[in-house]
């Protein structure tokens, strides 16, 4: 049977297992899944955090990109080029272990931020949560991000360039500047 990619062709953790697959020569079907799709059951029964991608090997399911790329050098170490060091060679699998620790810990969660903020953020949301108006999905999150704000919690300023520029907007209107500290009796 041929392995069954199940995950978006967009996707940073399905490109992982994909380029994967492609360096090892292992030939596989992708199942594409739409991204408004991944929380729907057929997903969670494969995924219990219904992300994607997940792998099925003839019925074994994995999750987890870099689980699934560990697993497929594990399972074909002589197809394709060695990706991962031989543990008998302790310093080397050492020094594996490190670069794949900081990707993992350093790289990674500061790369996916940076990116969407500068490009998925923009597409997404435009100018606002909703689109290029300001609607009461925005307004909504006033009055938590006050509060927030007045115990000290830099969360809407510091997220990036693009929420702390929303936040900003928001929070600096003359609607919500009026009610901000006390709900005047009428208007």
């Amino acid at each position: 049977m041929v392995l069954k990619l199940y995950g978006n062709p967009i996707s940073i953790a399905t490109k992982h297992v994909a380029v994967v697959l492609h360096k090892k020569k292992i030939p596989y079907e992708l199942v594409a899944i739409d991204f408004a799709k991944i929380k729907e059951p057929e997903v969670w029964v494969k995924q219990p955090f219904g992300q994607i991608p997940y792998l099925d090997n003839d019925g074994f399911i994995l999750y987890e990109s870099r689980a699934i790329a560990r697993y497929l050098e594990a399972k074909y170490p002589n197809q394709g080029p060695k990706l991962v060091p031989s543990p008998s060679d302790v310093k080397v699998t050492a020094l594996f272990e490190q670069a794949a620790s900081v990707e993992f810990s350093d790289f990674d969660p500061f790369a996916s931020k940076a990116a969407y903020e500068a490009i998925i953020n923009p597409v997404l949301f435009g100018k606002f949560l909703a689109g290029d108006e300001i609607t009461l999905a925005d307004l909504f999150h006033l009055s938590y991000g006050e509060l927030l704000a007045t115990g000290g919690s830099d969360l809407l300023s510091s997220k990036g360039p693009n929420v702390a520029r929303w936040w900003k907007d928001v929070s600096s209107r003359a609607s919500w500047q009026a009610v901000k500290d006390s709900i005047p009796a009428s208007l």
